[in-house]
């Protein structure tokens, strides 16, 4: 018997009024706010102007719902397709099931639409936003404890997860994955912060080593989880999957730093330091002329007087 767990909460609904407040939809909501807030002033810090990141998140953020939903039920069909479920049930995306495989593929997508109609780089837009996608996840996966969901083996640790009867799963202590996967996310947006100071990561690398760091930390916690998977090999699809984007990322910092090395200098064409910047060479210039214009009086000056002095002579 456990002296110590974390307790499930009872219900993932709380209802004010005819107004069903959902604990994973509310913690989906934190993440988009948090991803966007610490992007805008990574975005602002990179020489951007504040309120992009939010414009281009317009276009990203239901594109990455989309795409997370279309994973989690195309990998997990046999949950809304066989036979005595109802396919209906893959539309209610508030009882949980979003893949951050498809979210993220998905989701660039609609970043490259938004992107794309600013006149923004999208690597550039990416590598502002990467710490705060980790952040985002860090708060989404609190989603999965209220509903009491994707938790691991059963444990007697101290930080064990107390998991109630219900549908599809055994009442009991398990381990509590996604506070794992929480945790893990800040280490991530933590790490990726540090290396974007350390080597001025750009062209993408920054967000390139957001996907490496998480998909390193996703392989063994999910190897941890027991909930129902497709298995490829002895593995869980997710597992390989992680393993996949973890080789492809990695291969795209090593390419990108040796034939786009540096970072960029504009992120975004028009943004309020470029006028100014404009305007200070014209500046310069005038000053530099009428200096070039004062030594052209001064020499004058003694020509004027030598030649008085020979007509004296």
């Amino acid at each position: 018997m456990n002296l110590a767990y974390i307790p499930s909460p009872s219900t993932g609904v709380i209802d004010l009024g005819p107004i069903p407040l959902r604990g994973y939809a509310f913690c989906i909501i934190i993440g988009v706010f948090v991803a966007v807030w610490f992007g805008n002033k990574r975005w602002v810090a990179r020489g951007g102007t504040a309120g992009t990141v939010a414009d281009i998140a317009v276009w990203a953020v239901p594109f990455g719902l989309v795409g997370g939903r279309l994973y989690h039920v195309i990998t997990d069909y046999q949950l809304y397709f066989s036979d005595g479920e109802d396919w209906v049930d893959a539309f209610k995306i508030w009882q949980g099931g979003l893949g951050i495989w498809g979210a993220i593929a998905l989701g660039a997508v609609g970043a490259w639409i938004g992107c794309r109609r600013r006149g923004i780089p999208l690597p550039a837009w990416a590598d502002a936003l990467a710490p705060g996608i980790a952040l985002a996840q860090a708060c989404g996966r609190w989603g999965n404890w209220f509903n009491q969901e994707l938790y691991g083996k059963a444990t007697d640790v101290p930080w064990a997860l107390k998991i109630s009867e219900g549908p599809n799963r055994v009442a009991g202590t398990y381990h509590p994955t996604f506070l794992y996967e929480s945790l893990w996310c800040v280490g991530v947006a933590l790490l990726v912060v540090w290396a974007d100071r350390r080597f001025k990561l750009g062209h993408g690398r920054a967000f390139a080593l957001y996907v490496a760091a998480y998909c390193a930390g996703r392989a063994w916690i999910e190897y941890m989880r027991v909930d129902e998977a497709h298995h490829i090999l002895g593995l869980r699809l997710n597992v390989w999957t992680a393993i996949i984007v973890f080789v492809l990322a990695v291969t795209y910092i090593v390419v990108s730093a040796k034939v786009r090395p540096g970072r960029e200098e504009i992120v975004e064409p028009g943004a309020p330091e470029a006028p100014e910047s404009s305007d200070e060479p014209k500046g310069d210039a005038e000053d530099a002329s009428d200096e070039a214009a004062a030594p052209e009086a001064d020499t004058d000056a003694p020509k004027a007087d030598g030649t008085a002095e020979a007509a004296k002579g």
